[in-house]
C-alpha cells in the first residue's frame, strides 16, 4: 500500500502540528500484562484513522485511553492542547458528552428506550429539552436511513439497523472526534460495508474526526490514515492514497 509520509513509530513520537488530539508515550498494564508499551497516535481535525492490529494487540487500549476511558500508567493525552487525564472525572465526563462520539460493536443502546429515544439520550444528558433534542435525533436517524425505525426498540432491530442508530447517537451532540471500536465486528460483509460507508460520509459531512479500531482490511480502506499496533506498540503507516 502506498504511503505519503515515513512510517513513525513510538516512543518518542511528537503530535503533528494542529493535532485534535494526541497520545503520546502511552504505558497501560493490568497485571502482569503490558497492554500498551509507548504507544503514540495523534489525530487531525476531520481525519479518519484506522487502527490495526491482531487481537490483544493493544488496539482498544490504546483508544480507550485517548477516549478518556481508562487511564494509562505513563504518557500523556492531549486534547486541543489541554491535558485529559489532568482534568477533574466531572470534566472528563462532560468532555465523553459533548466533545466525543462513541460507536461499539454491539451498538450498546438501551434496550428498554426506542431507537428515537437512544439517539436523543446524549442531548437529554446534556440538558436540553425533550421535543428539541428528539427532533435533532430524528434528523439524524433520516441520514442514516433508518427514520422509519424510530418507534422500535433495539430488540426489533437488525444489527446493521442498530449500528446505524449507534452512529446516528454518536454524531447527534456535535462532536470533535468519534472513537468506533470495531464497528462492524458483528456484522456479515455486507452489512459491515454499508454502515462503514455510511459511518464515514456522516462523519465527514460534520466534519467529526474518527478513530476506528478493526481487524478488517475493508473496513481499514475508508481510513485516510493507517496507525498499526502490534505488542503495544504503533507504527503510523503514514497518509494512504
Amino acid at each position: 500500500m502506498t504511503t505519503t509520509t515515513a512510517p513513525n513509530t513510538a516512543p518518542g513520537a511528537a503530535a503533528r502540528d494542529g493535532a485534535l488530539l494526541a497520545g503520546l508515550d502511552l504505558h497501560k498494564s493490568f497485571g502482569p500484562t503490558a497492554a500498551l508499551t509507548g504507544a503514540s497516535l495523534d489525530v487531525l481535525p476531520g481525519e479518519l484513522i484506522a487502527v490495526l492490529g491482531a487481537s490483544g494487540s493493544g488496539k482498544s487500549t490504546l483508544l480507550h485511553c485517548l477516549a478518556g476511558l481508562t487511564r494509562p500508567d505513563a504518557g500523556t493525552v492531549g486534547y486541543r492542547g489541554a491535558d485529559l487525564w489532568a482534568m477533574s472525572d466531572a470534566a472528563r465526563s462532560a468532555l465523553r458528552r459533548t466533545q466525543f462520539g462513541f460507536v461499539f460493536q454491539f451498538g450498546q443502546l438501551v434496550p428498554e428506550l426506542t431507537l428515537l429515544e437512544n439517539t436523543a439520550l446524549p442531548l437529554r444528558l446534556n440538558g436540553q429539552r425533550r421535543r428539541p433534542a428528539e427532533q435533532q435525533a430524528r434528523e439524524w436517524l433520516e441520514r442514516l436511513d433508518v427514520a422509519d425505525l424510530a418507534g422500535k426498540r433495539p430488540g426489533e432491530l437488525s444489527g446493521g439497523q442498530g449500528q446505524r442508530a449507534a452512529i446516528a447517537r454518536a454524531l447527534v451532540t456535535g462532536p470533535s472526534v468519534v472513537f468506533a471500536d470495531e464497528p462492524t465486528g458483528a456484522l456479515d460483509s455486507l452489512h459491515g460495508e454499508r454502515v462503514m460507508a455510511l459511518l464515514s460520509a456522516a462523519a465527514r459531512d460534520s466534519g467529526a474526526a474518527v478513530v476506528l479500531v478493526t481487524h478488517d482490511l475493508r473496513v481499514a480502506a475508508y481510513a485516510d490514515r493507517e496507525v498499526v499496533v502490534h505488542d503495544g506498540r504503533t507504527e503510523d503507516r503514514g497518509r494512504l492514497l
